[in-house]
């Protein structure tokens, strides 16, 4: 397959364009020409060291955090240490953050509403006309510790999942915005919701959280993000691509 197909059908997918001006991260094809042809796709969370060398007998690396956050000035250092063996080992690499983030299918909030069994779903975290979460309503009603239970199955490393238990004794509506979510709890209380998941909180969630009477689980930034990738892998499976997952947690 061309990697120009590949990348067209995944913007086209993902509906990268739409968040073009809305995000930092520079989606879609961060590395490569667009005229190669591929066969084996790599995928990872992270376009790092660890996880590009891992890849490097791919013909491209998939990831959710790439490398270009509002341009790179100099390719040296930690830039020139990640893109470096990309060139050198004719990998391509392409990146989806908001746009995977949202995804209601493919996306990673809805990965993690799947794993807790959430119905009656709706697009949720505002970033200017798009979103990049999920909000659902829990097949039964559930308690905290049964949601923590859940969420600690994801892949956290030596971490446990936060909880900041401020909510109700039984948990119904959840609202879901995966790696750093916490600054859409304001729009968690204005929507009614029992609960907050995310990745990991700043400083403040916790009083906030307290103050709203409402609970947030900090299931960990790497844990909450491997589920748009794995869903890109089964994407490419289907275009008949060799695959590999690079799985390098960070337990963050």
């Amino acid at each position: 397959m061309q990697l120009s197909t590949f990348v067209d059908r995944l913007d086209d997918r993902l509906r990268t364009d739409a968040y073009a001006d809305l995000d930092a991260s520079a989606n879609g094809l961060q590395v490569g020409p667009d005229d190669k042809e591929i066969e084996h796709v790599a995928f990872a969370v992270d376009a790092a060291e660890a996880t590009i060398e891992a890849a490097v007998e791919a013909d491209a690396l998939v990831t959710h955090h790439g490398l270009s956050w509002g341009g790179i000035e100099r390719v040296t250092g930690r830039h020139y240490g990640r893109i470096a063996p990309l060139i050198e080992n004719d990998v391509a690499l392409y990146v989806s953050h908001l746009p995977l983030d949202g995804h209601q299918k493919h996306g990673n909030a809805a990965g993690v509403a799947d794993e807790l069994d959430l119905e009656d779903r709706e697009p949720f975290g505002e970033v200017g006309p798009e979103h990049i979460g999920t909000l659902g309503t829990a097949a039964e009603p559930l308690a905290t510790a049964q949601v923590k239970s859940l969420l600690d199955e994801l892949d956290q490393g030596d971490q446990e999942t936060q909880v900041l238990e401020f909510g109700p004794e039984l948990i119904e509506r959840v609202a879901v915005v995966t790696g750093s979510g916490s600054d859409w709890l304001d729009e968690a209380v204005e929507k009614g919701v029992d609960a907050l998941v995310t990745g990991e909180g700043k400083g403040k969630v916790y009083h906030e959280a307290r103050e709203a009477g409402i609970t947030v689980f900090l299931a960990g930034h790497y844990a909450t993000e491997t589920f748009g990738v794995r869903r890109l892998q089964a994407l490419a499976d289907r275009y008949e691509l060799e695959t590999t997952y690079v799985d390098h947690p960070t337990g963050l």
